[in-house]
């Protein structure tokens, strides 16, 4: 198979069937062997009649229904396990990506070797305050980070090779940083092309304040893992040692101090508690690096979801 377009939503009934024929006019034109997989993150609206209807006049047309909401993130992951094209395209269902991107999309994973292309959306539409801003400082952000000179990390229309989805897991709300997963897997030809973003034609935007502060804690949490995620002892119980020590020096000078004056008030000064509170840092994050290796090794269940119903997927 040459294709599969992954296309996670969330009450996207009104742009479904004209999402659906503008990509299988698409790729039909190109000659593709193709499937559409639609993940339905839970929604409450008939998104999922629509899917049933679409499935049944056009058989490259697949759905994953969740029981409940769980996030882009999950329903990313879902789409990427079932994917079996030799590319994997992503787009969001809410007609803001165009699908006429796709045959350049395709031509730079087969002909040009990348492993994965982000869209860019140089010209966007969203609202400046609540969506632009904080998009180009997550970006900002992201970059330096990570050492991926990408514009826009978190553009829903990506490509990848089908090696790359299948190496990597999308979980929390790690979507945005799709690259970075990709680059700690040990794929670094990564590239970027400047997509066209289209104005929301139906449905309203699902960003809220929360995404704000979510999407630095997420990038927090991803650099943590792809270099300390297999080996988090190296991370606290460095850091533990090093406390450790500092508080266990103090506390040796104040002893030595009070021996050779006894006349020294040691719980008077407040290097004495600071000492103290450094050891038991210390001894902490040290137990820390314990506790997370045994995560680590156990944490086997972490992309488990509830699915209610497939369409055409075993």
């Amino acid at each position: 198979m040459n294709l599969s377009i992954v296309i996670p939503l969330l009450n996207e009934e009104e742009s479904l069937p004209e999402l659906c024929a503008w990509i299988k006019s698409v790729v039909e034109k190109q000659g593709f062997l193709y499937e559409v997989i639609l993940i339905d993150d839970g929604s409450t609206d008939n998104s999922w009649d629509v899917i049933q209807k679409i499935a049944s006049e056009n058989n490259s047309i697949k759905g994953i229904k969740f029981q409940r909401n769980y996030g882009k993130s999950a329903a990313l992951n879902e789409g990427f396990r079932a994917a079996q094209g030799d590319v994997i395209i992503t787009m969001d269902a809410d007609m803001q990506d165009s699908p006429d991107e796709i045959p350049s999309l395709y031509e730079m994973i087969i002909l040009d070797g990348y492993d994965m292309v982000s869209g860019w959306k140089k010209k966007r539409f969203d609202n400046t305050l609540t969506k632009n801003i904080p998009s180009k400082l997550f970006n900002a952000v992201a970059r330096m980070s990570s050492g991926i000179q990408l514009n826009d990390f978190n553009c829903g229309l990506k490509a990848y090779r089908k090696k790359v989805v299948k190496s990597i897991e999308v979980f929390g709300e790690m979507h945005r940083y799709i690259p970075i997963l990709a680059k700690w897997s040990g794929f670094r030809k990564i590239g970027e092309k400047v997509v066209e973003h289209r104005a929301r034609k139906y449905g309203s935007t699902k960003f809220g304040l929360s995404r704000f502060v979510n999407g630095f804690l997420d990038l927090g949490t991803i650099m943590f893992l792809g270099k300390f995620g297999k080996k988090p002892m190296q991370f606290f119980g460095l850091y533990g040692t090093l406390f450790f020590l500092v508080g266990l020096g103090s506390s040796l000078y104040l002893i030595i101090a009070k021996v050779f004056d006894p006349e020294v008030a040691l719980t008077n000064k407040p290097f004495f508690f600071i000492a103290l509170a450094t050891m038991v840092i210390g001894m902490q994050l040290f137990l820390t690096g314990f506790v997370a290796e045994l995560i680590a090794r156990n944490a086997s269940e972490r992309n488990v979801y509830l699915i209610e119903d497939k369409l055409g997927i075993s």
